[in-house]
Order: C-alpha cells, then structure tokens, then sequence
C-alpha cells in the first residue's frame, strides 16, 4: 500500500530525513518510535504534503500512484488521512459542516453521490458513538474549546468518517489519559484494523501500543530507520531507551 524508499526531505533547508525506506502492506499497523528531533513528526508532513518540507531525493508510492507528485487535498482523495500531533482550532467553522464537507469533497472525487444531511448524521452519530463523543460536540466549532484528549478524541471520529486507507496518527497518544488511551486505542482499532486499510502510528511510547498492538515496531533516529522488529521491540525501548540504538 505503501511504499518509501531512500527518502531524504529538508525543512528550511535542514536535512532532516536522510535516507528512509518503509513499506506498508494492507492490513498491517506499523509503529514508529524515537527520539526527539529524530524526523517522526517531518515524515508524516512529508507524506501529508505539507508545504515548506522538500523532498530532495527518494520516493514514496500509495497503491502504486506516485504519492510526492500529488496535491495534499488529492492524497486525502486517494485515502490518505494524516493525525496531527497538535489539531488545530477552526472557530466558525462546526463540526458537523466542516466534516460533510470534507466528505463529500472525497466522495465526488472519487466518483460517488454526496451524502445527505440525514445520512451524514446517521453516520457521524455511529462514529461519534466509537469514541465515546457526545454529539453535541460535533456541533461545536472545530476543536474550539475543546481539551487535548477531546481535540483527539474529535480526530479520530473524523477519521472514521472520512474512512481512509491509511492512517498516519503522529503522536495521538500525546495529552490523553488513561481513560482517553482507552477509547482512542479502542477507536483505531474498531475504524482501521482491516485487511484493506492500514496504519502508520508515531509514538514515543509504549502506553499507546498496549491498545493498539502493531504487527511491526520501527525505530526512526537520525533521519532514517535505524531498526525494525515486533512489538516486543516497543517494550525493550520502553525499558532500556534510545541511546543504544541509535547511537
């Protein structure tokens, strides 16, 4: 589904990325874990297409279209949904009509009729239900307001409405709870754990993959995957550090 291969990517002009390679297959959840400033949070802009991150070498292809040759809003299109480590706040803009439209801008583009508003919120209630969200807050603007664990919580029912391929959640553990953990762990799994779809977790801790438990765990340090095993690798981070690895 995904495929990375020597990518190197700069950030004003910083290297920053230098030399990664990754593949993904359908059905399968990776982790990436490392330390800071390794270029976790720099990969999944590189692959979300945000601008001011350069790719000056290597490529990456998303069931086999060239993913660094699209637009953002087309590798949305094409399945792709990228979580934000830090989601941002939209004021004036609810919930409800930010998602619709966001939806059915996917849909038309891949061929398909709009949902009405009756279906839409037939559907928005059922995801919003996953994550343990009242629907109220989906009436709310984006994110205004709202607390870290529930800025989570609300991007996750926006990923199970928008239904991706693949997954790139960069740090969605960061600011929840024990409780929060739970039910955003409990999310990605009931939305993206199918032989279809796939997800790509960054993470610098173990405590996410307790809930969410990856087929593969990678360690990213200076720019480039520096080792590669299975779950048990996150515990042994967990319990020894980085400077070892990625010394």
């Amino acid at each position: 589904m995904l495929k990375i291969e020597n990518l190197h990517a700069t950030v004003a002009d910083k290297p920053i990325l230098k030399g990664l390679s990754l593949s993904i297959n359908a059905g399968e959840i990776h982790a990436i874990m490392g330390p800071n400033g390794a270029g976790k949070s720099t990969l999944s802009y590189v692959l979300g297409g945000r601008p001011g991150y350069e790719v000056t070498e290597g490529s990456a292809t998303f069931d086999g279209q060239d993913l660094l040759d699209m637009e953002p809003h087309e590798r949305a299109a094409a399945g792709l949904f990228l979580g934000f480590q830090y989601p941002v706040e939209i004021p004036g803009v609810s919930n409800v009509q930010f998602l619709r439209e966001a939806l059915n801008a996917q849909r038309k583009a891949r061929g398909l009729e709009p949902l009405s508003g009756g279906d839409f919120l037939k559907l928005a209630r059922e995801k919003a239900g996953l994550l343990k969200m009242d629907m109220d807050m989906l009436k709310r603007p984006v994110n205004v307001g709202f607390s870290g664990g529930e800025k989570k919580r609300n991007e996750m029912v926006q990923m199970g409405i928008i239904d991706p391929k693949l997954a790139i959640l960069d740090e969605t553990d960061s600011g929840l709870d024990i409780d929060a953990l739970r039910t955003v762990g409990d999310g990605i799994n009931a939305i993206m754990r199918r032989p279809d779809k796939a997800v790509l977790l960054i993470t610098h801790y173990q405590r996410l993959l307790d809930y969410v438990q990856p087929d593969f765990v990678h360690v990213l340090a200076a720019g480039r995957i520096v080792k590669s095993g299975g779950p048990e690798l996150a515990r042994e981070l967990e319990e020894h550090g980085y400077a070892e690895i990625a010394a």
